[in-house]
């Protein structure tokens, strides 16, 4: 069954064909949520810089991830045809592996930056100063020690070997004893 319009069907078709090229007027939306409104209020306040360098290297690891975080770190923010590029220092072993994920690095660091990262610029070297290692001290052979070396390197005929041999036995009994070595020399093949 059809239904018809109670309009005189005349009148109808003056209606589709003024409504067909006659354009809308857009409807005002009102204000939005709260959060939106607030943020038009506050983003003149806001620094148009986004993220400052010290905050993306505190959040690096969650930014980039553990792997990443450990092969490169951010070393400076500067200006760039329209938005910001980010220079990283990588590790030289591991500069294929970055700038093969680099898009990827962009992306994550220009959604915590405020979405104004447009380039990434890899620099290869180290983190700065490598962390000091603590200087062992050698330990004091015995005389019986030095003696038993001395005694079981004599079957050797080749002066050179036996020359090395000794000195590789030096350092072996000198070294800075471990916390799970034997503490009895007797187990010792010298």
């Amino acid at each position: 069954m059809e239904k018809r319009s109670s309009l005189d069907p005349l009148e109808e078709a003056r209606a589709r064909v003024k409504l067909r090229y006659t354009k809308a007027k857009p409807v005002h939306p009102g204000p939005g949520t709260i959060g939106k409104a607030a943020m038009r209020l506050t983003r003149k306040a806001m620094p148009k810089t986004g993220a400052t360098l010290s905050r993306l290297k505190v959040e690096w690891p969650d930014i980039v991830g553990e792997q990443l975080a450990r092969l490169c770190r951010p070393e400076k923010l500067t200006p760039a045809k329209g938005g910001r590029r980010l220079t990283l220092m990588v590790i030289p072993a591991a500069a294929g592996l970055v700038q093969h994920q680099s898009e990827m690095i962009r992306q994550r660091v220009s959604m915590a930056a405020g979405g104004d990262i447009t380039a990434i610029k890899i620099l290869q070297g180290h983190f700065g100063a490598p962390a000091a290692r603590p200087t062992k001290r050698p330990v004091p052979m015995t005389p019986e020690q030095k003696h038993a070396l001395l005694a079981s390197a004599q079957t050797i005929e080749d002066e050179k070997l036996r020359t090395a041999l000794v000195a590789l036995g030096e350092a072996v009994l000198t070294a800075e004893p471990e916390t799970n070595a034997p503490e009895d020399d007797s187990s010792l093949p010298f």
